[in-house]
C-alpha cells in the first residue's frame, strides 16, 4: 500500500533533499511540492493525502497557521531547522519532528510510524515517543520508558524506568501530546501510562512502587478509556 504524500518547504535545497529522501522510500508517493503554504491549503481542500511534510517558518503563512486553517488535516511530521517549536508542533498531534539537517535513517524511522499506523491491527510502534522540555533543552521521552507522570508546583516530574526528569510542559500539553490509548489523566496530580498498571482497586491504581489515587473527576473517562466499569 503506496502513502501518499505531500512536501510543503521553501528553501530549494531542503524541498531537493525531502524530496529525493521521499522518492528512494518504496511505500512513499509524492503527489505534490509547495513552497507557500496557502497553496498546499488549496491543494489540500480538495485532494485526499494521507501525510504531510511541513516546514514551520514559511513566507505570509506559518506551517501552525497552515494546520489551524485545515478542516481535514493528514498526518504530519514536521520538518524544521528550530528546536523551539518542537513542544508546540506536538500539541497539532503530529507524528514526528525531523531537525534538519536529518538524515535517511531518520527520516525513515519517522515514516516507518505512518506505514505502521495504516496497518489494520496494528499497535503504536515501542519506539514512539514525544519531546519534553527541560530548562533550556529538549529532551526525547520514549512511551515504553514512562511509568506515571506526577505534578509537582510549576512542573512536572516524568518516572521512567531509567529514573526521573523534571520538566516546565504542562499537563495539559502532555495530555494533548500522548496517546489516549497509552496514557491516562487520571487525578490532577497524575498521568498514567496504562500498560504500566498492575492492579486497580477501590479506585486507586497499583504500580511499580507506587499506589496512585484516581480522582472522582477523572473516574468516569479512567474507567472507559480501559473498557471497565466502576
Amino acid at each position: 500500500m503506496k502513502i501518499c504524500c505531500i512536501a510543503v518547504e521553501d528553501e530549494p535545497p531542503a524541498l531537493e533533499k525531502l524530496v529525493r529522501f521521499i522518492r528512494d522510500t518504496s511505500w512513499l508517493e509524492l503527489l505534490a511540492t509547495f513552497t507557500k503554504s496557502i497553496d498546499a491549503m488549496v491543494y489540500l481542500n480538495e485532494n485526499e493525502v494521507d501525510l504531510m511534510f511541513l516546514d514551520i517558518r514559511m513566507p505570509a503563512m506559518t506551517g501552525l497557521q497552515l494546520l489551524d486553517t485545515l478542516q481535514r488535516k493528514p498526518q504530519v511530521i514536521i520538518t524544521t531547522a528550530y528546536t523551539e517549536y518542537a513542544l508546540k508542533g506536538y500539541e497539532y498531534g503530529i507524528v514526528d519532528y525531523l531537525l534538519k539537517p536529518y538524515s535517511f535513517e531518520r527520516f525513515v524511522q519517522a515514516v516507518q510510524k505512518i506505514k505502521t499506523d495504516m496497518q489494520p491491527g496494528v499497535s503504536t510502534p515501542a519506539n514512539a515517543f514525544i519531546f519534553v522540555k527541560i530548562d533550556y533543552r529538549i529532551v526525547r521521552v520514549d512511551y515504553d520508558d514512562v511509568w506515571y507522570i506526577e505534578g509537582m508546583r510549576d512542573y512536572r516530574c516524568i518516572v521512567l524506568s531509567t529514573g526521573k526528569i523534571l520538566t516546565s510542559t504542562t499537563f495539559s500539553e502532555l495530555e494533548a501530546a500522548l496517546p489516549r490509548h497509552l496514557f491516562a489523566r487520571i487525578h490532577k496530580s497524575y498521568m498514567v501510562s496504562l500498560q504500566k498498571i498492575k492492579l486497580i482497586e477501590h479506585h486507586r491504581i497499583y504500580m511499580h512502587d507506587k499506589v496512585l489515587p484516581i480522582g472522582e473527576t477523572y473516574r468516569q473517562a479512567f474507567y472507559q478509556s480501559i473498557n471497565n466499569t466502576k
